[in-house]
């Protein structure tokens, strides 16, 4: 790239590139300043876009983050700003608290490397969208059970429970997924949609398996009759609940519990013995991969079980698993399964293939170079493996009908 072409570019995308490496390199604003010599006031200038970054200086910068220039300057797919279409949706915590912009940040971020990974492997995010579902006039409760009804049945699912909801979702639909640590503890979840991207959801990492199934079904109903509108999912958000979450809260509980087979297998408890135990319930719960309070809420509301059994149960001394900081590791597969499994293997495609740099992997899967070699490596394995179990090999980059 020649200098007056590096000075004809739009300086924001720059700017915004190496606030981002600098944060992940985990230097402040004034160390970055040392590296090329200048005051602090000046690196705050070049990250908001106000002052030009001379070459010298991304020279410099790029060294000290671990990067190469190209991956700073190259250009990147353009997508909404979430924080503009986020401005509209109600939340608790104000518009300018840092915690949400932070989330909404991330999301976008791996939205946006979602794409820059399609773009660069040539591999089209495979959607299979159903139409959207036209609820106007009806009563939210009622149109919910129609809804997921008309949805497992689509999908395949039957009536039993929903083991790997993420997969379905990501693969058999076609949503982008993932799983990001929000802050505060009651932001459970994120969705938005945008034609270039489609549906997107993050979902908190940091809540039990139970919470994030329940906030990831209630985000699909968002996307099945509220798609074109963005929505977070907050604890005690709403003083009184619009119809929109009345049918997205149904919407969740029918399609993870459907009616018919809940009450056939809790029919069978009883008729086995008699009494129905709290174990009960929870080995119930379990199969159904939800919490314990959740299953009793359902049955209460089938009528299967008498009103308040669950208050009884939690007035007792039963509690409830609550999310006590971090479930996971911020090292590891653990952490890296947050991502997408396409998204991960698109990266690993685009590294193998010289595509991107090792640097640019490591910033695709959010982690340090020395643990992306090692997701690599597990990526590999897991698709050798697959090759010689007589499995399909996962290559997302090969043309099979032209």
């Amino acid at each position: 790239m020649s200098e007056a072409d590096f000075e004809a570019r739009d300086p924001l995308p720059l700017a915004d590139a190496l606030r981002k490496a600098r944060k992940d390199s985990g230097l402040t604003q004034a160390d970055a300043a040392e590296i090329i010599g200048a005051a602090r006031t000046t690196m705050t200038a070049i990250e908001k876009g106000e002052r030009r970054v001379k070459a010298d200086e991304l020279i410099a910068l790029a060294r000290a983050y671990g990067l190469q220039v190209s991956d700073l300057v190259r250009p990147r797919p353009e997508i909404v700003s979430f924080r503009e279409r986020f401005k509209v949706v109600p939340h608790p915590f104000g518009p300018d608290d840092e915690r949400v912009n932070a989330n909404i940040d991330a999301f976008e971020e791996f939205c946006r490397n979602y794409l820059e990974l399609e773009e660069l492997t040539g591999a089209a995010h495979p959607k299979d969208y159903p139409p959207l579902y036209d609820i106007a006039g009806l009563d939210p409760e009622a149109a919910a059970e129609d809804v997921a009804a008309a949805e497992r049945n689509r999908l395949g699912l039957g009536e039993g429970p929903v083991p790997n909801l993420r997969d379905v979702l990501e693969q058999d639909v076609g949503l982008r997924i993932f799983y990001l640590r929000l802050q505060p503890a009651e932001y459970a979840a994120m969705y938005l949609f945008s034609e270039g991207l489609g549906g997107c959801s993050a979902v908190n990492a940091r809540h039990s398996e139970e919470r994030k199934r329940l906030s990831l079904a209630h985000q699909y109903g968002h996307f099945l009759a509220y798609r074109y509108r963005p929505a977070m999912l907050v604890e005690n958000m709403y003083e009184r609940r619009p119809e929109r979450e009345r049918f997205a809260d149904c919407f969740a509980l029918n399609f993870l519990m459907p009616a018919s087979g809940l009450k056939r297998r809790f029919n069978s408890l009883r008729r086995a013995n008699r009494a129905v135990t709290s174990a009960d319930l929870g080995a119930l719960a379990h199969f159904y991969g939800v919490s314990m309070e959740m299953l009793a809420r359902r049955l209460e509301g089938l009528r299967s079980l008498p009103a308040g059994v669950w208050d009884r149960l939690a007035e007792g001394g039963y509690r409830v698993r609550e999310a006590r900081g971090e479930y996971e590791t911020e090292t590891g597969a653990v952490w890296v399964d947050r991502l997408p499994i396409c998204y991960r293997y698109l990266a690993v495609s685009a590294y193998d293939r010289g595509l991107i740099s090792e640097g640019q992997f490591a910033r695709f899967l959010g982690t340090d170079r020395l643990e992306a070699r090692r997701i690599a490596e597990d990526l590999r394995s897991h698709a050798s493996d697959m090759t010689e179990n007589g499995l399909l090999r996962l290559d997302l980059t090969r043309v099979l009908i032209d």
